[in-house]
């Protein structure tokens, strides 16, 4: 990069003196250092932006977030699993293709926000659980149960073409795939119309009380910024394949440990 000082301009009058001359010529190389230096800023901001130790640091955050939504997904699922009475029936979790568990969501930012609260999803594979997949929910209503406290949502995946949905940019529950509240506690078993007819099948837990609830009109995306730093893929790559959690970190492995704690290896699927 060069500066030019001292450079005169062109086709000045005679008539001026040398001191407005020399004002002008001033102004003119001020005007050129000044454009120069925002130059130099500009490149030197985008230089150090993109700096690999930078990148390094962004990448560790966001691998640490997948580490904790994880853990904070597994506690969740292993609290409501822990109340027999109370619970998600087994055999529907036997014949679930994805289980998703949205901790701690705000109804303000669930309902009005936009962005929603962040999730976990694991896909039913041939030997197990896949990889843990991570995705945002908002939108839609949640009813009355929500208040003004944190509420969790569970999601049970029942067929393909609900699994399918996951694979898009955007998935609707109830427009796009049909939504029940599933049933709870030892007496629900998997005869209920709620399985015949329901493709996915939706339960919230807010201030101790665990119930189905339908979550219509919510709204399904992967958040692939964090797929993207713990795998290298999208939500799309890592479920349109039948691959075992082989690449998972130690991290993300708390929410595969509770889900296969109360379903088998495998299912027979719907």
């Amino acid at each position: 990069m060069r500066v030019v000082l001292g450079v005169e301009p062109k086709n000045l009058s005679p008539s001026y003196s040398e001191m407005e001359r020399r004002a002008i010529v001033n102004r003119v190389n001020h005007k050129r250092i000044g454009v120069s230096a925002v130059t130099f800023v500009a490149i030197t901001a985008f230089l150090w932006l993109s700096s690999p130790a930078l990148l390094g640091k962004e990448h560790g955050t966001k691998v640490k977030e997948t580490a904790e939504q994880s853990a904070k997904a597994a506690k969740v699922f292993g609290a409501i699993m822990q109340a027999p009475d109370k619970s998600i029936p087994r055999d529907l979790l036997a014949r679930a293709k994805a289980i998703a568990v949205f901790p701690q969501v705000i109804k303000a930012s669930f309902v009005i926000g936009g962005e929603g609260g962040r999730g976990v999803v694991s896909r039913r594979t041939s030997s197990g659980w896949g990889d843990p997949v991570f995705f945002r929910a908002g939108g839609g209503s949640v009813g009355w149960q929500i208040g003004a406290s944190a509420t969790d949502f569970v999601l049970l995946f029942m067929n393909d073409e609900s699994m399918g949905g996951l694979m898009k940019d955007k998935f609707e529950l109830g427009a796009e795939a049909g939504i029940a509240g599933g049933p709870v506690g030892r007496e629900a078993g998997a005869g209920t119309d709620a399985l015949m007819h329901a493709e996915v099948l939706s339960y919230s837990r807010s201030r101790g009380l665990f119930a189905g609830i339908s979550l219509k009109g919510v709204v399904v995306r992967p958040e692939d910024d964090l797929n993207r730093a713990v795998y290298g893929q999208t939500a799309r790559e890592l479920l349109g394949h039948d691959s075992d959690a082989t690449r998972a970190g130690a991290g993300l492995l708390s929410f595969l440990q509770a889900i296969a704690q109360y379903t088998p290896a495998s299912g027979s699927g719907p």
